[in-house]
């Protein structure tokens, strides 16, 4: 069976920090809070290693929709 790799994109200037998509996350230290702010001075979620399986389970929860997931088989 082929693996499933995933990949991230985050709209960071309408994310608001609200952590959700972090605790939706099956694999620990994939997605994190950047150190960094956005215009609006909220830090906003990043991709922090290539862990990310491609389950969709952070834009799924995300209140605002910020979040794209996209997925490749390797």
């Amino acid at each position: 069976m082929a693996k499933v790799k995933g990949d991230i994109e985050v709209d960071i200037e309408k994310c608001k920090g609200c952590e959700i998509c972090i605790d939706a996350c099956p694999v620990d230290d994939t997605i994190a809070m950047s150190k960094n702010v956005n215009s609006k001075g909220y830090h906003y979620m990043e991709l922090i290693n290539d862990t990310c399986i491609g389950c969709a389970n952070c834009a799924v929860v995300c209140p605002d929709g910020v979040i794209t997931v996209y997925k490749a088989r390797k």
